[in-house]
């Protein structure tokens, strides 16, 4: 049996909840920031007419490919670099995180009483190889008062979160239904990411 090569990978992704989950696996990692003179939040610009499986896996294959020019302008030790991005889809439409508090309101009420999707994306970056997984899931919203939106919203927690929530916090309480995965929802499905890990020759 061949020995597994890597016993660490790079996180390319400021997010502390995939750092936690790739905690819960047991997989070393060594975080791998975009620099100041990066503009991060341009990869995840909307294009016109783009669907959400397509917008989510483009970004994701974007910040992948930033991070390993990173990696080699950093002149790093080699190791395989994970990425991952999240998106909510209501329909086709891809509902990102809030500019402000009133887009938070506004997504928020449209999820109101519905079931959406969360697509998360996760590409690994092994050699030259680009591993790629993508999870989505349905989620079920209770009907919700605009008192308990307005309070949420000023809560501070819709902010940095695809579709103005996040399932780990107190949007929890209006979840009626998942189907599909909760880890996946938070930002990093550890079924796929373990399964893409693995073939990265990760040890974990």
């Amino acid at each position: 049996m061949a020995m597994l090569a890597h016993e660490f990978v790079y996180l390319a992704s400021q997010s502390p909840r995939r750092a936690q989950l790739l905690d819960q696996l047991g997989v070393r990692h060594v975080f791998l920031l975009a620099d100041g003179d990066e503009d991060a939040e341009a990869l995840e610009a909307e294009r016109r007419g783009e669907v959400p499986a397509a917008y989510v896996e483009r970004v994701t294959r974007a910040k992948l490919a930033a991070a390993r020019r990173r990696l080699a302008a950093r002149a790093l030790a080699v190791a395989p670099i994970l990425c991952a991005d999240t998106t909510v889809a209501l329909g086709t439409r891809v509902l990102g995180k809030p500019v402000d508090a009133e887009h938070a309101r506004t997504m928020l009420a449209a999820l109101s009483g519905r079931t959406h999707r969360v697509l998360t994306a996760v590409a690994v970056a092994a050699g030259r190889r680009t591993l790629f997984a993508l999870s989505v899931s349905r989620v079920h919203f209770a009907a919700i008062a605009m008192a308990e939106i307005e309070a949420y919203v000023a809560s501070g927690e819709p902010f940095g979160k695809a579709g103005a929530y996040a399932i780990q916090g107190r949007a929890a309480a209006w979840i009626e239904r998942i189907d599909g995965s909760y880890t996946g929802i938070m930002g990093l499905p550890l079924h796929e990411t373990a399964r893409l890990l693995r073939q990265a020759q990760v040890s974990f």
